[in-house]
């Protein structure tokens, strides 16, 4: 089992979890106002895929700070999604994501990661697809909490409830 794959695949399990959630309630939703780290639920989605896209760019060999400077405009052009197109969205980036998996012979390979806010730091790639999914599971946490904020529910999208969507696997 490739773990960091498994880890990707539960981020966007996750993500679109809890986009199908969000698409059971009123689409107004997204761009209510809450007082929380980000404005409205929208706003959130858009910074957790222009982060997502920036890293993806980061694994295929930009630079840190060029993906940051190509990428940070995404957060602002996606702002005002549907979930819909939210839900394309990401899962048009998992897609890119599982493309990049394919032509991997080693996700421990080193590379020097040139952090434009803390300075180079030898990096394995394995870590920053960690970093990406943990990044999501962050934001995802604000999600829900916005959510009840609002007086709506959000829904399980833990770990331990991805696993029960996977087949089984030999112990």
């Amino acid at each position: 089992m490739n773990h960091p794959v498994q880890m990707f695949d539960y981020h966007a399990w996750a993500t679109q979890t809890l986009l199908g959630r969000i698409k059971e309630l009123p689409s107004s939703v997204l761009q209510q106002e809450v007082n929380t780290s980000f404005p409205t639920i929208g706003e959130a989605f858009a910074h957790i895929y222009a982060i997502d896209k920036c890293w993806l760019q980061v694994l295929s060999g930009t630079s840190m700070p060029k993906a940051v400077e190509e990428c940070l405009p995404l957060q602002q052009e996606t702002l005002h999604y549907s979930v819909d197109e939210f839900a394309n969205t990401f899962s048009e980036l998992a897609d890119e994501y599982r493309a990049w998996f394919r032509k991997q012979d080693d996700l421990e390979q080193i590379i020097v990661l040139e952090n434009p806010y803390a300075g180079p730091r030898n990096t394995r790639l394995s870590e920053i697809v960690l970093q990406a999914v943990n990044h999501g599971t962050y934001h995802r946490g604000n999600i829900s909490t916005m959510l009840r904020q609002l007086g709506h529910a959000s829904t399980m999208n833990d770990y331990s409830l991805f696993w029960y969507q996977q087949p089984a696997e030999s112990i």
